[in-house]
């Protein structure tokens, strides 16, 4: 039985920072005292089991994984009382399970639509819901931009439960990112310490736009702030206030929200940095903001906090994503998830999938895995045949907003709408979609690529809509075929398959496989065959 959520009396302000957890800054780059009797020649791994080796000696089998039947009832009950993890059947190292949370199940592999603030930008929740295309049980926020606007203390206050389900009128599961990643889109605006990441605020310089707006709909950048647009000193303050986002902080917003599934704040470098030094300092801070994020967490019974592993594209024995690996081994009672971050953010490809082999191989097989910021089809079938669960990106959405369309075919699988290839073309975006776009719900074709061209070349924002609501269908579309394909043990065929219908190699006058997705599935032990 799905339990409601609970929401405790709430704080007035975030918890003050512990001194404990605070390092001198002659120690930024120092091992911790906990990690300081690892062996760090033998590989960092625990929780495993078949296809992996065990965590033991690394070496013999490891047992095979539990199965539960689908539709087993989950029993919430401590270490981890908001999420039970029913494996249901593999596929090598591919998983079909389901995750069952506060706000009922979700099946994964997923692929998790963001909408950064409570909204998926053109298209209602009820759109979502009472599509058969769509039906999406989990969708991703953004705390840092929550909290600027329109405030979590108003979120966590509406209606009677609070929080955002009740404010966007959503009665499904909610994961929220921390900020963190703010510290990478957002550097110029930031300045990281110790204590946390201070952002200038984005919107003072239209804060003056809005003086004589009556309707203004511009919140304070901070939630101790008071003031309105419109009162002679607002604008002045505003320009001057600053966003302190502590782990504290971050959790504080994310009980506020309310959401199922809250990342705990972790130091976010670029994966293109070439500062060694910057990376070791970030990798060693996460450590001990996870610790402040856990220690914050008001509500540990209804909302469940994954830690995110970091350590930019260092695999090496010993090296960050093991220091931090080694560091989340530790703390594994407290956590009911993990996820793998620090990637997608220009990185080769060859870096990016060595590094979620390398996690996926490291993370117990009890709790699922979420790789942030990744939502390209191919990395979706190449990193689920690796061992995630978990995915969010802007990608499906975004380039909606383009007029790019998703459609299966050769790489890189899109139809550009706006091309005057559509003009005349009196076919649906893409046959067989139940999409609205493609499928009127009646038995009928829905819009034409020509009619939707004319569209989007005069800014229709219903066409918008309509490629949103097609790119969405394609992804979960995409979802339960690899899930089918898991249950029935092929899913090896179907990635052969997926990766050959998009690069035909030259001798059909296509495009030859890239040699990472090669790497990567043969890692995965599903070895291309292809010619050269």
């Amino acid at each position: 039985m799905y339990m409601a959520t609970m929401a405790s009396a709430p704080p007035p302000a975030p918890p003050a920072t512990n001194p404990e957890y605070i390092a001198d800054e002659d120690d930024f780059t120092k091992l911790p005292n906990e990690l300081s009797s690892i062996d760090w020649t033998k590989p960092i791994s625990w929780g495993k089991c078949f296809p992996y080796p065990s965590s033991d000696d690394h070496v013999t089998p490891a047992p095979s994984l539990p199965l539960v039947p689908e539709n087993t009832p989950p029993k919430f009950q401590p270490p981890h009382p908001a999420l039970v993890f029913h494996v249901h059947a593999t596929s090598g190292r591919a998983r079909y399970s389901t995750l069952h949370l506060p706000h009922g199940p979700v099946s994964t592999p997923v692929f998790m639509p963001v909408g950064t603030k409570g909204t998926l930008k053109g298209l209602t929740p009820m759109d979502v819901i009472n599509s058969t295309a769509l039906d999406h049980q989990i969708i991703l926020s953004n705390t840092y931009h929550l909290a600027l606007q329109p405030g979590t203390e108003l979120i966590r206050n509406v209606g009677k439960e609070g929080g955002l389900h009740e404010f966007m009128g959503w009665d499904r599961n909610i994961l929220t990112d921390s900020g963190g990643f703010q510290m990478v889109s957002l550097l110029k605006l930031a300045e990281i310490t110790e204590e946390g990441v201070a952002f200038e605020n984005p919107y003072a310089d239209s804060a003056d736009k809005n003086l004589n707006n009556e309707h203004g709909s511009e919140n304070d950048a901070v939630s101790s702030g008071n003031k309105r647009p419109g009162s002679s000193d607002s604008i002045e303050t505003r320009k001057s206030q600053r966003m302190l986002l502590r782990p504290e902080d971050s959790i504080y917003h994310q009980n506020n929200i309310g959401s199922d599934i809250m990342m705990a704040l972790d130091d976010v470098v670029s994966s293109v940095e070439t500062d060694t030094n910057r990376f070791r300092i970030a990798t060693l801070r996460t450590l001990r903001w996870l610790d402040r994020c856990f220690s914050a967490n008001r509500r540990p019974h209804d909302q469940n906090l994954f830690p995110i592993v970091q350590g930019g594209l260092d695999i090496s024995p010993g090296g960050l994503r093991d220091i931090c690996l080694a560091g989340f081994r530790l703390r594994d009672d407290k956590a009911p998830g993990y996820a793998i971050g620090g990637l997608a953010g220009g990185e080769s490809k060859d870096d990016f999938w060595r590094v979620v082999d390398h996690c996926c191989r490291a993370l117990p097989d009890n709790k699922p895995r979420y790789l942030m910021g990744v939502g390209y089809p191919l990395d979706l079938v190449v990193c689920t045949a690796l061992g995630v669960d978990m995915y969010d990106c802007v990608y499906p959405t975004r380039t909606a907003r383009f007029g790019v369309a998703l459609v299966d075919g050769e790489a890189p699988g899109v139809l550009r709408l706006k091309g005057h290839n559509c003009a005349e073309d009196y076919g649906v975006i893409m046959k067989g979609c139940k999409c609205m776009a493609c499928f009127d719900g009646n038995g009928e074709v829905g819009y034409s690529r020509a009619r939707l061209h004319a569209m989007l070349k005069n800014d229709s924002p219903l066409a918008v809509s309509l490629v949103t609501h097609h790119n969405l269908a394609y992804m979960m579309t995409l979802n339960r075929k690899m899930r089918d394909a898991i249950e029935k043990d092929s899913y090896g065929d179907f990635a052969k398959s997926f990766v050959r219908e998009q690069y035909r190699g030259k001798e059909n006058g296509g495009q030859e496989v890239p040699q990472w997705v090669k790497d990567a599935l043969n890692a995965a032990e599903i070895p291309l065959e292809t010619s050269s």
